[in-house]
């Protein structure tokens, strides 16, 4: 199996299209190049060749007419492109390519297209991006095809080594996002959600369902915390559906029990967003208070 990208400088796009590849085939052999003979002999092309078609593993998005734009605006790339092709099979389904696309391959993929996502606030000043720390390994003294080429692939190995993380990531937000519906389904009464793990995405899930205020999980620390579901509707960023109680803001340990009567409160943010207690039964007794507050 042969990899062709281009020989030369490098980008982002290039970078991880040829790291999805390694991760759909492993021993595969990587070659950068621009010469004919050596693209038209190779098993799978990115990003050169002027040619965008899947059946027969030509992934490039060079042409005049580019190789396709998202609904959303965003052309493809050809880490987009190849992200596309096996993206779904790599990260266990649609659901889950779908957030690495999102969090991953749009921001590549129109950054080495020239769409930007935001514009800069301040005068000579724009955001590092990945392409910034993949050139910081290239330096002046890598000025002959050999040291480009060990310099590319460090950095491929890092975006392979990346891309397995955020597939892991989006598995288990796929996972986290069915757990959190199952106990939304479940709750009698849909402003408070109790659920007996915690699940790091609950605010993502939630914010769909316009009847919940209050969320209660357990912490690492073995502790119960008793979340506010943020309010999308409000430009503050931070606001809540319902915040805790003012009087709770920044109080802890006695003064937060004497307030509230909840004898293993333990702790109330300043910024009403969240609370804790010692015990499920203690942020149930907080949850309470606030819904009738």
């Amino acid at each position: 199996m042969k990899i062709v990208t281009h020989d030369s400088s490098f980008h982002t796009d290039d970078i991880f299209a040829v790291a999805v590849l390694l991760l759909k085939f492993p021993d595969a052999e990587v070659v950068r190049s621009r010469k004919p003979e050596i693209i038209d002999s190779a098993d799978y092309v990115v990003d050169t060749g002027m040619v965008y078609d899947p059946s027969r593993n030509r992934f490039d998005h060079h042409m005049p007419e580019g190789a396709g734009v998202r609904g959303n605006g965003i052309p493809y790339a050809s880490f987009g492109l190849v992200w596309k092709q096996f993206g779904e099979e790599l990260a266990g389904g649609k659901r889950g390519a779908d957030i690495i696309d999102k969090k991953l391959i749009q921001p590549t993929d129109s950054y080495d297209n020239g769409v930007a996502l935001s514009t800069s606030n301040f005068k000579g000043l724009r955001e590092y991006v990945m392409y910034d720390f993949f050139l910081s390994y290239l330096t002046q003294t890598d000025t002959t095809n050999e040291s480009i080429y060990s310099v590319f692939m460090n950095n491929v190995k890092i975006a392979r080594d990346l891309l397995e993380r955020e597939i892991l990531k989006a598995k288990e937000a796929v996972r986290g996002e069915d757990t959190v519906r199952k106990y939304y389904e479940l709750s009698e009464d849909k402003r408070l959600i109790v659920m007996d793990e915690n699940i790091p995405n609950w605010r993502e899930v939630l914010t769909e369902m316009l009847e919940v205020i209050y969320v209660i999980h357990p912490r690492s620390d073995g502790q119960w915390t008793l979340g506010c579901v943020p309010d999308l509707s409000k430009s503050d960023y931070g606001a809540n559906r319902k915040s805790l109680p003012l009087e709770w803001a920044g109080k802890e340990g006695r003064e937060l029990q004497d307030i509230t009567g909840v004898n293993d409160a333990v702790f109330a943010h300043r910024n009403r967003f969240m609370t804790a207690a010692k015990t499920k039964e203690g942020a149930l007794a907080l949850a309470k208070l606030a819904l009738d507050a």
